[in-house]
């Protein structure tokens, strides 16, 4: 870490792999890397596929007519994603717009797998809230906005679903403003209630962009731009309404400043129906032009790293199954300096032993192609790299490491066991793997051995994908039983082992070494120092509400 805090002292006029520090940093700087947060519902997929739409990147969205009959949208590949319409696990999109390359990274639609969504912020520059137009800011979408508060990254809020009876948009500038302290500034408003959506008014320019659905909104929206004079002719009133509205709210809240949005204070706004595809054009013109690009990232340390410093990235997830034929298992790597070129050995930062990247690509949903090179934002599958883990950090070099991802304090816990006793290698196989992706939390104790592992869960659903994973990937059905417990802390007293005489207490042991102490219930944790006086716990990740999601 040391080392990694001197490379801001001197830029050396050529990389070890041999590439321009100026190429780097123009690389760098067309890279635009999100993440797409809300709560469940909201439409993220939907966005996220209308914006590969109109990136031209797919000639057709498949989100048609709801999720009870619509096709399995480009970034939902697990076969219970497609089954119940929602995300489970996140994808990685890259794709090129104008002349910038956009790294866009979807997110899991439930608040089951929110490990998975604060994984995914830990490796973004920017995210975009999106806020049903009927039901405002919900519970998830706050808390994965305080994560992104907390972090200091940019928001971009989107209102969507304006195609649909919804609240007024006035009542929604108030809401996101009291709700996350972040002064609403909206770059488009809404031209029509909400439910009779015709178009937008840009308030900087006074044009109005006039939209028509198109192929039920499988294909692109028809937009034309017309001149107030215009608007004033073709909508009337609704047109007047638009223009007093976001006047008043140009007034109370100032004009749109750059610095202001990108010091976390100010959210530019964007009304839009991502289903109809309508206002997602002009989310994608905002991101190229007012999104950070990939910029330096500070270590563990808090040291900045340039983007122009020797390569170095870090895991922020890590999915199997994406192709069955194969087996294979993918570390979603971020690049965040220097260049990826396929084929370098890179040195492991958490055990400093070498490893070569054979297999290196780029993900777009279920597709993906092998990718020669990377620069900073960019996002790297690494085939088979069995040895990485989430949270680990990559380069070549100068050694660096940046900060961990933390665990979660779960609140679920099952007993795990195999169906068939002549399974059990391919059981351990398959919770092992697991356990390394992240899908679920693994806690085992000497009493109750390998063969009946205690599962941890944020939410009960990580326990079907679990169940599901393991019969279909692995080959090992699983039998899953309820336990009393309700929450979990780490254990830092000297002897972890005297809490296991507190009744309705027990001491497991992640594979980390860590030592965690799961209870039937939060009285349980004031009789502690009556039981054991010594003992000393704290919430998992040091953070309680970080750490802790809603």
């Amino acid at each position: 870490m040391g080392m990694a805090g001197q490379q801001t002292a001197r830029t050396p006029s050529t990389l070890l792999d041999g590439s321009a520090p100026e190429t780097v940093a123009a690389e760098a700087a067309r890279r635009r890397t999100f993440a797409v947060i809300s709560h469940p519902d909201a439409g993220k997929s939907t966005l996220t596929e209308a914006l590969a739409l109109h990136a031209r990147v797919i000639e057709e969205a498949g989100a048609t007519h709801g999720k009870s009959s619509r096709k399995a949208t480009v970034s939902d590949w697990m076969q219970m994603e497609q089954d119940r319409g929602i995300s489970i696990s996140s994808a990685a999109l890259q794709f090129s717009y104008r002349d910038t390359v956009v790294n866009l990274l979807d997110t899991p639609g439930h608040a089951d797998f929110s490990e998975d969504t604060y994984r995914v912020l830990a490796a973004v520059d920017c995210a975009v809230m999106l806020v049903d137009a009927a039901k405002g800011l919900e519970t998830q979408t706050l808390k994965l906005f305080d994560v992104c508060a907390r972090r200091g990254l940019p928001v971009i809020t989107v209102i969507n679903k304006w195609d649909r009876p919804g609240k007024d948009a006035l009542e929604l500038m108030d809401e996101v403003q009291q709700r996350t302290g972040r002064v609403p500034v909206p770059l488009t408003w809404p031209v029509g209630l909400s439910g009779d959506f015709r178009g937008t008014l840009d308030p900087r320019t006074r044009t109005y962009t006039r939209y028509r659905r198109v192929a039920a909104g499988a294909a692109l929206a028809e937009a034309e731009v017309l001149d107030p004079a215009q608007a004033a002719e073709l909508e009337g009133a609704a047109w007047t309404e638009a223009c007093e509205t976001a006047d008043l709210v140009a007034e109370s809240n100032g004009a749109f400043e750059p610095g202001a949005f990108l010091a976390a204070e100010a959210t530019p706004v964007l009304f839009a129906a991502a289903a109809l595809n309508f206002g997602v054009g002009t989310l994608l013109d905002v991101l190229v032009d007012l999104a950070p690009p990939a910029g330096a990232r500070p270590d563990a340390a808090g040291v900045p790293r340039p983007v122009d410093a020797p390569f170095s990235g870090f895991v922020f997830k890590l999915q199997a199954g994406m192709d069955r034929a194969h087996r294979d298992h993918v570390a979603f790597l971020r690049v965040c300096s220097g260049v990826f070129r396929r084929g370098t050995v890179l040195t492991h930062g958490a055990t400093g032993k070498p490893f070569a990247t054979k297999y290196a690509h780029q993900v777009f949903g279920r597709d993906r192609e092998t990718v020669e090179t990377a620069f900073p934002g960019d996002v790297v599958g690494l085939v088979n790299a069995s040895a990485l883990r989430a949270g680990d950090s990559v380069y070549t070099g100068t050694p660096v490491t940046f900060p961990p991802i933390p665990h979660f304090s779960p609140e679920h816990f099952q007993v795990a066991r195999a169906v068939d006793a002549g399974r059990a290698k391919q059981f351990r196989r398959g919770i092992t793997q697991l356990e390394h992706e992240g899908v679920i939390q693994v806690l085992r104790s000497e009493v109750r051995g390998d063969q009946a592992p205690v599962l941890a869960a944020v939410g009960p659903m990580q326990f079907e994908v679990v169940a599901d994973r393991m019969a279909q990937e692995f080959g090992a059905q699983v039998r899953l039983e309820a336990l009393p417990y309700t929450l979990a802390r780490r254990v830092v007293a000297p002897d972890p082992g005297v809490l296991n005489q507190v009744p309705g207490v027990e001491v497991l042991w992640r594979s980390d070494g860590e030592a965690v102490a799961v209870l039937t219930d939060k009285w349980k944790l004031g009789r502690i120092p009556t039981y054991a006086p010594e003992a000393s716990l704290e919430p998992i990740g040091g953070d309680a509400e970080e750490t802790t999601p809603a």
